[in-house]
């Protein structure tokens, strides 16, 4: 089988898919591809070209990249392309922030072991890393991704869960809103996938 020529196949269909969630302007573009190729590599399993990108598939995938450069939109592909036993959810960073106002330290509880009364933890993707704030509930202010992503780190070393992360902070920033102890973490949680720092913003 030529890989190369597979993988096209696949881009070409993502590239459907894409234009079904998101409309006729949607498009893939082939600076992208590099990007892509580790991408579809790593939620097809593909051991032989994973080796090659020195990408660890017991990992999760951190992808990074500056704004508008298409990080939620392919991983949210990547969700139609994993198989059903790597399947994973989407959840923006805003939205668990808002969760914890309303509901409090059990979102913790919730996107790391999972819901209470409820034991399996489950595999997310949490989107846009750094655009929440640090929130207070009863006037207490909680990191709460700080906090999921120490929990989820711990999880990673017991059960294997895998987490995957967008963002679009560099390493420094990291540290800087979630401390030493995350961006270490975040080192042996996940694959660093990374777009260029010019890619272009392709909402304009």
């Amino acid at each position: 089988m030529n890989t190369t020529l597979s993988y096209l196949e696949i881009i070409a269909w993502l590239e459907k898919k894409g234009i079904e969630l998101y409309g006729k302007k949607f498009k893939i573009f082939e600076t992208d591809h590099e990007i892509i190729y580790k991408l579809i590599a790593y939620f097809l399993k593909d051991e032989q070209a994973c080796y090659q990108f020195n990408i660890d598939l017991e990992k999760g995938i951190l992808l990074t990249g500056p704004i508008g450069c298409g990080k939620t939109s392919l991983m949210t592909l990547m969700k139609h392309l994993a198989p059903i036993g790597n399947k994973f959810s989407v959840k923006p960073c805003r939205d668990i922030s808002f969760e914890f106002i309303q509901d409090g330290y059990q979102i913790i509880h919730k996107y790391s072991n999972g819901k209470l009364y409820q034991s399996e933890p489950r595999t997310y993707c949490f989107d846009d890393l750094g655009t929440e704030n640090n929130l207070k509930y009863f006037g207490n202010e909680c990191n709460v991704m700080a906090e999921i992503l120490l929990s989820r780190y711990d999880l990673f070393i017991s059960k294997k869960l895998q987490t995957h992360i967008t963002t679009n902070l560099s390493a420094t920033e990291i540290e800087k809103h979630y401390g030493n102890r995350v961006r270490s973490r975040l080192r042996e949680l996940c694959n660093l996938i990374a777009f260029d720092n010019v890619a272009k913003d392709k909402r304009k």
